[in-house]
């Protein structure tokens, strides 16, 4: 179905309904305030949307179904508010509801081919939505004989309403619908994937590491815990943002006094998409705000950007703990996913690690773009809501894809390599440490030094040196013992300075 600049022979039709049902595809008249303008005879939309498609050439992005659903969701609970209100006909009413059920099931979604960079306030795209419903409720009106007359997209499918609290209503609408059914859900399998690793992980020790240079053991999954625990901390991060973005805009209008629209109007509108929704949401308990500033969607993006940074850190310590896989340090075992190399045979490389990196750059950046578009609030609206919201809303859609792929395709595969865990513990420097309260912190840096000099381990050089007795070495060196909390030493003699030195 075309719906874009039509080349073929003129063809102006009395009717849409009629275009429609041509079998060729040619072009028809619309008119608006501005005048006349083609429209491919198959669109739904009319003259604002081809003034939108011809004034912003400018991208290909679109918004995500997951903004058109929620906007047909937005019309349809206005449209059954203004009839029961008695703002528009019964049977306008019904019509109209019908046609947005449609949107909401994302059928009509070629039909909204606006570009996210648009006017500030996201009109042509709150315009495109009215038209398509304004044109398929008539069609329906027809099929089904309602007694309507003409249906007209601002009188009737935007009756009430105005672009200026529609959009913000929609976008948090999305955010919180994206949130709930695709990002924490992704986060829960990804935080019980790092939590059964941590377990799983729970008796293999391995070195610790503080700016890339060895230092105390600590257990593998002690690690993965920690890991597990900044995905928990994401979750209530994100949990958080919901009911902020619960608030809604719809019932201002233009700036937020809410003229022309019922003074029942957002309650009841409110109520039908809590009711199809099961969202917590409620009327903005000041217009002027909700509609003058979208702090909302900056506080929203910064959990996101949040979220990315946690991820940042888990994929990249994992691609290093699995680095090697010989000359690496290759303390785990990552699932193989695919051939690494074009040039190099054999050769696999920690993709899944790369992709969620790369996302979360992508995150980072998105957020940089909204908190710039949240300045963009001047007086009594936000001039940036179109980037604003299709930022935000793939930064949580990303977040929650590869949140799930992380989990299912990395996380839940990988392997520990105890034995060589425990090599590299044995080699480290760092195992001086717990010796440093028997001998002295000095003593403990000579011993360091000297094994560093000699290419032996600390236990051999304070055996040689028999800097304690064997069996008390032995005891201090257990790298188990060194990954709890640890005060005194039994058997001490009081300050270091009074014991025996190397």
């Amino acid at each position: 179905m075309k719906t874009g600049r039509v080349t073929q022979k003129k063809s102006i039709r009395k009717s849409p309904s009629a275009a429609r049902r041509a079998a060729t595809a040619g072009t028809r008249i619309e008119k608006d305030s501005m005048g006349e303008m083609r429209v491919p005879s198959t669109a739904y939309y009319g003259a604002q949307t081809a003034r939108a498609i011809e004034n912003f050439p400018i991208s290909g992005l679109r918004f995500p179904p997951s903004f058109i659903r929620m906007l047909g969701l937005v019309k349809w609970a206005a449209s059954q508010a203004n009839g029961e209100l008695g703002a528009i006909d019964p049977p306008v009413s019904k019509a109209i509801g019908e046609a947005a059920k449609e949107v909401a099931a994302n059928k009509l979604d070629a039909h909204f081919p606006v570009d996210i960079f648009q006017t500030g306030s996201g009109t042509s795209t709150n315009m495109n939505a009215n038209e398509v419903i304004a044109n398929r409720a008539a069609e329906i009106s027809r099929k089904k004989k309602y007694q309507t007359r003409k249906i007209h997209p601002n009188d009737h499918v935007n009756h009430g309403q105005s672009s200026n609290d529609v959009i913000p209503t929609t976008i948090h609408l999305a955010a919180i619908d994206s949130i709930v059914h695709r990002l924490l859900p992704g986060l829960r399998h990804l935080h019980r994937a790092l939590a059964e690793k941590s377990q799983a992980f729970s008796s293999v020790i391995k070195i610790g590491r503080t700016h890339l240079q060895d230092a105390t053991p600590i257990g593998l999954g002690q690690e993965f815990s920690g890991y597990a625990q900044q995905i928990r901390l994401s979750i209530s991060r994100v949990e958080h943002v919901i009911p902020v973005l619960g608030e809604l805009a719809i019932g201002g209008t233009a700036v937020g006094t809410g003229l022309n629209t019922h003074s029942d109007f957002a309650r009841r509108v409110i109520a039908r998409l809590v009711s199809e929704t099961g969202f917590p949401l409620t009327e903005a308990r000041n217009h002027f705000e909700a509609q003058g500033a979208q702090d909302a969607l900056v506080e929203a993006s910064g959990a996101m950007k949040t979220v990315a940074v946690s991820v940042t850190k888990i994929a990249n310590d994992i691609r290093w703990l699995g680095s090697g896989p010989r000359c690496g340090l290759g303390e785990i075992r990552l699932p193989e996913t695919q051939p690494g190399s074009s040039i190099m045979p054999g050769k696999v490389n920690p993709v899944i690690c790369e992709s969620v990196l790369q996302v979360a750059a992508q995150v980072i950046g998105n957020d940089l773009s909204v908190t710039i578009g949240g300045q963009a609030s001047i007086f009594e609206l936000n001039m940036m809501m179109p980037v604003m919201g299709h930022n935000l809303l793939q930064s949580i859609e990303l977040l929650g894809t590869s949140a799930e792929n992380l989990a299912s395709r990395c996380i839940e595969g990988i392997e520990a390599d105890e034995e060589r865990c425990q090599a590299l513990i044995e080699q480290s420097l760092a195992m001086c440490t717990s010796l440093a309260p028997e001998i002295g912190y000095d003593a403990a840096a000579a011993l360091a030094k000297e094994a560093y000099r000699t290419g032996k381990t600390v236990r051999e050089v304070g055996m040689a040196r028999k800097v304690l007795p064997k069996e008390r070495l032995d005891h201090l060196l257990d790298p188990a013992k060194m990954t709890k909390p640890r005060g005194k030493a039994k058997g001490g003699n009081g300050h270091p300075s009074t014991r025996r030195r190397a």
